[in-house]
């Protein structure tokens, strides 16, 4: 089976529109600049992005199994554009309709991800699922550094600000979806298997295996988000660069330090296992956490800082693949604890800055230290 572009094309589609739920991160620096908040009322602004991976990823999981991937994948596009639709409307005069904004923002990215993770295996070729997997996850790096590079090429070129987002993210959803809708893909079930339910979902998470792996997405996610909203107050912590002018600079590296790991990542799973990749990755990512304490100059900060980019780069793909690959008859089940999992990119920020206000900035990357040395060490699991 080769690939076919014509079915895959729009599920790539999809997986930038995933990359545009990551908005919330670039701007948590900017509204906590503007807003005078503190790291633990910060952390709450990306609380309200990742909130529904916890509620509905599940419930979505078991609809999909039911009535098709591709429908979720619609709905998830529609959620999303009535979001960002919304405050286009209401001119961005209340904060209040911004959160709701972003709530059906992260609403459309839950959607996407439930079902864009399992559909990426319907359309790949035998054995391509992971390097496919790892290449979605480079297109979505791309809708994620967005988040960042507009706001700041706004800024300079056109005096306008993060305001711009909003339209261009709707016009994409708008021609990812009607593009989704036309094409026909043929899912892949297994027959032999029991439908998908709650109870099934329970006794996978009580399986050891599919419960660390579970995990191991909550601390991934948490440590993800909390980079991307944290290094702009590193920079200017450490370095004295202007959060307003500057700071975005280090969630832009970062975020293109994700997109090229997440590209060469597609071509080194061409030739090596998805193991052994996590096991380097995972160890790659912690160096760049330590050299952020050691870097005394900023092209040692800025250095490190595209290590960890790297290394974070597939860790994501890497174990998604690696449980639906052990479990393929159960990947809606799968894919719905997954997703779900992403709901530590709301909770791990708020510990990340309770932490960083009990004690240090720095101390918060401890956080992040811990998270990435727990998958690390799960690289090293041998499943029974």
């Amino acid at each position: 089976m080769k690939n076919n572009y014509l079915k895959s094309g729009p599920i790539f589609l999809a997986f930038l529109c995933m990359g545009f739920g990551d908005v919330v991160g670039p701007l948590t620096s900017q509204l906590q600049s503007e807003y005078e908040l503190s790291n633990v009322l910060a952390g709450l602004v990306t609380f309200m992005g990742f909130i529904m991976f916890g509620l509905l990823s599940v419930p979505m999981g078991l609809y999909q199994d039911r009535k098709g991937k591709k429908r979720v994948l619609l709905l998830g596009m529609l959620a999303a554009l009535v979001g960002l639709v919304l405050p286009i409307l209401g001119n961005f005069s209340s904060f209040g309709l911004l959160l709701g904004s972003l709530l059906l923002l992260g609403t459309g990215a839950t959607l996407l991800q439930v079902a864009g993770n399992p559909i990426m295996r319907d359309v790949s070729p035998e054995g391509k699922y992971s390097r496919n997997l790892s290449f979605g996850q480079f297109i979505k790096a791309i809708g994620s550094l967005s988040g960042a590079l507009i706001p700041l090429l706004a800024a300079k070129y056109w005096g306008l600000d993060w305001k711009l987002l909003f339209p261009i993210y709707s016009g994409i959803l708008l021609v990812a979806a009607i593009y989704l809708y036309v094409v026909t893909i043929e899912e892949k079930k297994d027959d032999s298997a029991s439908p998908a339910s709650f109870g099934s979902v329970l006794a996978l998470l009580k399986n050891p295996y599919v419960f660390f792996m579970v995990l191991a997405i909550f601390l991934y996610v948490g440590s993800e988000v909390s980079m991307s909203a944290k290094l702009p107050n590193y920079l200017s912590e450490k370095f004295s660069y202007d959060i307003k002018e500057l700071g975005l600079w280090g969630t832009l590296f970062f975020f293109i330090a994700l997109m090229t790991g997440r590209f060469l990542g597609g071509v080194i799973l061409n030739w090596m296992s998805p193991s052994r990749f996590l096991k380097i990755t995972t160890l790659l990512s912690l160096i760049g956490i330590a050299g952020l304490y050691i870097a005394t100059s900023s092209i040692m900060g800025f250095a490190a800082i595209f290590l960890i980019g790297l290394g974070f780069a597939n860790i994501f793909p890497l174990v998604f693949s690696i449980a639906i690959d052990a479990m393929p008859e159960r990947s809606n089940e799968i894919s719905g604890l997954m997703v779900t999992a992403i709901i530590g990119g709301a909770i791990v920020p708020v510990i990340f800055g309770a932490v960083a206000d009990v004690f240090s900035l720095m101390g918060g990357f401890v956080v992040t230290l811990v998270c990435i040395g727990y998958i690390f060490g799960l690289s090293f699991y041998k499943r029974k």
